[in-house]
């Protein structure tokens, strides 16, 4: 990509792994965080840091200009009263970031890490700030956008592959079960690469099995969110 990709949340712990995916594809990175992180949880040397605030629309508009792709790893607080509340982080964070992404007529593809669940709005999981009515809202808001996308739910997160090595993509977000971090890093990246991610929203998880033949073949098997226009 001519352009740098841009991973809000990149010092987090699957943001790490993001990053370390698109480096080794030689792409330039952007991360974005409100704070530098200490150096044995930084993101890959190569990788830019820049400071912005998904919470503080002005603070984005540097580190998101002109970007070739956007990949939006924002994980919440559980106090529906605090600053990190899921609102601003899962919200309005996402529509902040959005703007700032799509600044001049920019066309960014754009990869949201949501949540398995996200339309169970009466989930328990809503006890923790109304955790998934913001999850979903944050969806629409991306899908509402015009901008290319992919929303991507995934399950449990895990950092071994106890459930299994191969990945399995639903839809309708009705099934349950775990994702290593490291296949859930590689679905986010294999979709800017791939023209059917595009327009999809589905659910990740391991499964016992061979890995997959192929991310485009996987993708591929997934129905749009929205029939395009002609």
């Amino acid at each position: 990509m001519d352009s740098p990709v841009v991973v809000v949340g990149g010092a987090g712990r699957v943001g790490r792994l993001i990053v370390r995916r698109l480096l080794e594809r030689r792409e330039g990175v952007r991360v974005v965080g409100r704070s530098a992180p200490p150096a044995r949880l930084a993101p890959a040397a190569d990788a830019a840091f820049v400071r912005g605030d998904v919470r503080v629309p002005e603070t984005l508009v540097r580190p998101l200009a002109g970007c070739s792709a956007l990949i939006y790893s924002v994980e919440p607080g559980t106090d529906d009263r605090g600053p990190d509340r899921p609102e601003t982080t899962l919200f309005q964070g996402v529509r902040n970031a959005l703007a700032a992404a799509a600044a001049g007529g920019n066309q960014p593809h754009v990869v949201l890490i949501s949540q398995l669940h996200a339309t169970h709005q009466g989930h328990p999981l809503n006890a923790y700030g109304r955790l998934l009515v913001w999850r979903h809202a944050g969806e629409e808001a991306l899908r509402e956008s015009g901008l290319p996308y992919t929303v991507v739910r995934p399950g449990w997160l895990i950092d071994d592959h106890g459930a299994g090595r191969r990945v399995r993509l639903e839809q309708g977000d009705r099934g349950v079960g775990q994702v290593d971090r490291e296949d859930l890093a590689e679905a986010c990246v294999q979709a800017l690469y791939t023209p059917a991610a595009r327009g999809v929203t589905f659910e990740i998880f391991n499964e016992p099995g061979v890995p997959i033949p192929s991310w485009q073949q996987a993708f591929g098997s997934l129905a749009w969110d929205r029939t395009p226009v002609a």
